[in-house]
């Protein structure tokens, strides 16, 4: 199964390790960007379609490479894609580092997405292959809270290095920053990581009608999504039809490919309620779930005038709870199940309204200290949630499909992302008109917008237990 000898605990925790580091550095580069964008548009004199295009393409690229790295992955070696990956992402990191205009920085940042999207497969089809059954619940707990984390700490890493680096190239330093890292990676990768492929995985094909097909589709669904600001009119939204209809196009084209080899995409992973609910949540959960650290952040920059150390410093109890939580829910995921989720679901949800409650009732106060305590109970909620998830969602996925099903995982909640952050911002940007305290105003109504996404996630994680509980035993 694996070339290098077989691989014994140590060496398992040690390949974890390695592709764990991989994933927090990709997936930190989603948000550690928000707090420096200020510091980006003085240095570069970027506009806000080149802010934007910095955020958003790289959310696109990496949504667009996911399913057809994870396949390559799982037909040509996980080491073989996860090196590429991350060598690829350390050139583009150094190259947006040296960025001397704003198209220069959007270029990297699609480059640095796309090697974003072919590393995180690979991190999830290593602990299929590296564990089996009930004991990828500690892995994927740990992987769990590697998402949540990153996700979660990125604004304050950013300040810090913002602070470290100065106001006017401080933000050059968010990108080198990967370099180092990634260079150990690859090295470690390459002798860590399980190299050698099985004969039946080498015999597949990549298709590419259906990774035309779903990349075209993915496209014009994130498209309008993202540019909703700079792209004025209402026709742009006729894309997400034409998305829609072209995903379902892939869809068919997979089922028919199947009928002569493996798809790049098995659509009968689907037949597994547990993949099905699991990737609802995922899409559901990352819409409401991402767009709460963009909306925070630009209240407490460009509302009510805090540095970018302390917007970061303010996510901190978020973060925190996260990661405890996170290491804990994995490990019980499998006594427990899909109410864990639900648990951690509602627990966000009670979070985030408290938050906003303490807005309301506390406006003149230091926003970090009255957001403390209901964050971190929104943290601990979302480490319950994102591990247990992916663990569950992911249990019935066989071996040489993990790469691809995990991909396709991932690409929903990219989705999500791009979806929820468009929907929140309308409503936080349209509320800023509303005259007075409407930094406030805004900061609260789109609060609640994320709390009502997240409580459709809840929804159809009671839908599960409620089947669960029906079917009868045995």
């Amino acid at each position: 199964m694996t070339d290098g000898g077989p691989y014994d605990e140590r060496r398992r925790r040690q390949a974890l390790g390695v592709g764990l580091v991989a994933a927090f550095m990709t997936l930190l580069d989603i948000s550690i960007v928000n707090v420096a964008l200020p510091s980006l548009e003085r240095s570069l004199q970027a506009s806000p379609s080149d802010l934007q295009w910095v955020l958003s393409g790289y959310a696109l690229a990496f949504g667009l490479v996911l399913v057809p790295a994870g396949r390559f992955g799982d037909i040509r070696g996980r080491r073989n894609a996860f090196v590429f990956g991350v060598a690829l992402f350390t050139l583009a990191s150094a190259l947006a580092g040296f960025a001397q205009s704003p198209d220069w920085l959007v270029a990297t940042r699609l480059l640095q997405g796309a090697a974003a999207g072919v590393v995180n497969p690979q991190v999830t089809g290593l602990i299929q292959q590296l564990y089996q059954g009930p004991e990828r619940a500690r892995p994927f707990g740990l992987l769990g809270a590697t998402i949540g984390i990153s996700t979660a700490v990125g604004p304050l890493l950013g300040g810090l290095l913002i602070a470290a680096g100065g106001q006017e190239h401080g933000w050059r330093w968010v990108f080198f920053v990967n370099v180092p890292v990634g260079i150990v990676a690859v090295i470690l990768a390459w002798r860590l990581l399980p190299g050698r492929v099985t004969e039946r995985s080498s015999q597949r094909r990549l298709d590419p009608l259906g990774v035309l097909l779903l990349g075209v589709g993915v496209t014009l669904v994130l498209l309008p999504l993202m540019q909703r600001e700079q792209w004025p009119g209402p026709e742009k939204w006729l894309l997400v039809p034409a998305g829609l209809i072209t995903l379902l196009c892939f869809a068919l084209w997979e089922r028919r490919y199947a009928r002569h080899g493996p798809p790049m995409f098995d659509v009968r992973l689907f037949n597994h309620q547990s993949y099905t609910l699991g990737s609802l949540i995922a899409l559901l959960y990352f819409g409401g779930f991402t767009a709460i650290f963009f909306i925070l952040t630009l209240y407490l920059q460009n509302g009510r005038g805090y540095s970018a150390l302390v917007a970061g410093l303010a996510i901190t109890p978020f973060a925190l709870g996260s990661a405890v939580a996170s290491a804990v829910g994995g490990r019980i995921v499998n006594r427990y199940g899909r109410p864990l989720v639900a648990i951690g679901l509602l627990a966000v949800v009670a979070g985030l309204g408290l938050t906003a409650l303490a807005i309301e009732l506390v406006p003149h106060a230091p926003v970090p200290w009255v957001t403390a305590a209901p964050l971190l109970v929104a943290g601990i909620g979302s480490g319950l949630v994102i591990a247990p998830n992916q663990t569950l969602t992911l249990s019935q996925v066989p071996v040489p499909e993990a790469g691809s099903g995990a991909g396709m995982l991932q690409t929903g909640q990219r989705i999500g992302s791009a979806a929820g952050i468009a929907a929140v911002g309308a409503v936080f940007f349209s509320a800023l008109s509303d005259g007075t305290d409407a930094w406030s105003r805004a900061f609260e109504r789109s609060l609640l917008t994320s709390a009502g996404i997240i409580s459709l996630a809840l929804v159809a994680a009671l839908v599960d237990i409620a089947r669960h509980h029906r079917q009868p035993p045995g």
